[in-house]
């Protein structure tokens, strides 16, 4: 891999380009680029039109003059390319594929996508390892730490689907997590409005908050003795660390969440031979496929790590 950082430099519209969107002319134009960069700086107001700041959504008209500002560009010599380790889990952990679906179990540790210091996460690395797949893209997210189900379009029209399936509540997913403490419901609904800021390094930071969005997780507990319970978990609304932030507030953070957990308490557990990384994961989803109409169900296997948790404190 090999990073070639380019120069400010200019382009006017043709009748090629009249018409297009801004955002799909720099996603046509530097493919090598993840999509969330160049939102990024198109929403800073660093690409400029006319010398004007605009939105994604601003329709190129002929003549206008692009400034494109100084970029980072990746290349890889695909005669090269080694099936690295995280590359070996990836595709070692496909649940389900078809002409226009790819579900896999994500693995902890690796994000979905790059942004935040991340140069390369699984979408990008699919799209390498892949090229036949001439459309891969992220149906939802899952934070960096939380292993499980992730959802992958190969045609747009399939993730417009799918979002909108999300929009409608129409796709049913469904966690396990660990916590800390006894947890004294059979069942327990929080009803608490997140709100998101960005703090803590400019990484984002979500709150309990009477100004937030509405948000609401259904707890039911698989397992517990006096110190730790084993929760399955039901996020009905889709916000940022939702399910880590409602089990925080209900002072039973998830084990090993460094943001949202209690450090202390976890400190106290001592297994041999694990990686302390958040017990958080998808372990089951349910949608309507859009081209055989029919429900299906995907699940999605502890990793050996979790597993190995469970075993040693139940």
């Amino acid at each position: 891999m090999s990073l070639k950082k380019t120069k400010v430099f200019f382009e006017i519209v043709n009748k090629l380009s009249e018409k297009q969107r801004i955002d799909n002319f720099l996603i046509k134009k530097f493919k090598k680029i993840p999509k969330s960069k160049l939102y990024n700086i198109i929403r800073k107001g660093r690409v400029r039109i006319n010398k004007k700041r605009v939105l994604a959504k601003y329709k190129l008209k002929i003549g206008d003059l692009i400034r494109i500002p100084p970029l980072k560009i990746y290349k890889f010599n695909k005669k090269k390319i080694k099936i690295n380790q995280i590359n070996k889990k990836i595709l070692n952990n496909i649940l389900y594929e078809d002409k226009i679906l790819l579900i896999i179990n994500k693995p902890s540790g690796i994000s979905v996508h790059a942004g935040s210091g991340i140069n390369f996460g699984i979408i990008e690395n699919l799209r390498i390892l892949r090229p036949y797949d001439k459309y891969l893209e992220l149906i939802h997210r899952l934070d960096r730490f939380t292993s499980g189900i992730l959802m992958i379009a190969k045609r747009r029209s399939i993730l417009r689907y799918f979002h909108e399936q999300l929009r409608i509540k129409n796709i049913k997913k469904k966690y396990i997590a660990l916590v800390h403490g006894n947890f004294n419901f059979k069942n327990k609904i929080v009803n608490q409005p997140l709100l998101k800021k960005n703090i803590l390094k400019k990484k984002k930071m979500v709150n309990v908050d009477k100004n937030g969005k509405n948000s609401k997780t259904i707890f039911y507990v698989k397992k517990k003795n006096l110190l730790y319970s084993l929760l399955s978990i039901i996020p009905i609304s889709g916000r940022t660390h939702q399910i880590r932030v409602h089990s925080s507030f209900l002072n039973h953070p998830i084990l090993f969440d460094n943001r949202y957990g209690n450090k202390k308490l976890d400190k106290n557990i001592k297994i041999k031979k694990i990686k302390k990384k958040l017990l958080l994961h998808a372990n089951k989803i349910s949608f309507i496929h859009p081209k055989f109409k029919k429900n299906i169900t995907i699940k999605a296997p502890l990793e050996k790590n979790f597993k190995k948790v469970i075993k040693f404190l139940f």
